[in-house]
């Protein structure tokens, strides 16, 4: 009769040490939530009350007519550098307007990483932009929403080997926590 009670306490202080885990943040505030999700391309990434959906990832070619639309003020990529076009939709579904994310890096499978450069294309995702209530980036009727891909652009310079390393991975950082989307190249 003792073991099994011995065995009942051991069990129950080891379920209430395992319930424990995860109810802190790496900063050790108690209570607070960590949002660290994966999905894959096509597939919704939930971060706090957005939702991050890449609709395509492709390369972008500078003498092909859409493409140069895109890559509008970007000088030719140097040699052995290409540049990478990441389409997103970011949606809100709540009563209120909430900040998108304000860092977007492409990691490979060596861990090489690559930032998102600045662009003046009309079909740019404006980084850390206010989603509006019940609405999306793109904003409806707008170049981006209309466009093929109907999808906000993020342009990021990587090297030509980078399809060597595959699967590739967005990591999308915002106040709410980050998430990773596979990239389907």
């Amino acid at each position: 009769m003792r073991t099994r009670v011995a065995l009942a306490v051991c069990l129950a202080a080891l379920a209430g040490g395992l319930a424990a885990c995860g109810d802190e943040d790496p900063s050790g505030v108690a209570g607070a939530s960590v949002v660290n999700e994966e999905a894959v391309e096509g597939e919704p990434l939930e971060l706090g009350e957005l939702t991050y959906n890449v609709q395509i990832t492709r390369f972008l070619n500078p003498d092909d007519t859409e493409d140069s639309e895109y890559l509008r003020g970007q000088l030719p990529p140097p040699e052995g550098r290409s540049y990478l076009g990441v389409f997103v939709l970011i949606e809100n579904e709540t009563e209120e307007a909430h900040p998108s994310a304000t860092d977007y890096v492409v990691f490979d499978t060596l861990d090489q990483e690559y930032q998102v450069i600045e662009s003046e294309s009309p079909y740019a995702l404006e980084i850390g932009a206010e989603v509006p209530a019940e609405g999306q980036i793109p904003i409806p009727n707008t170049t981006a929403a209309t466009g093929p891909n109907h999808a906000s652009l993020m342009v990021f310079l990587v090297d030509d080997t980078v399809s060597d390393n595959r699967p590739l991975r967005l990591e999308i950082s915002s106040e709410d926590g980050s998430g990773d989307i596979i990239l389907d190249i």
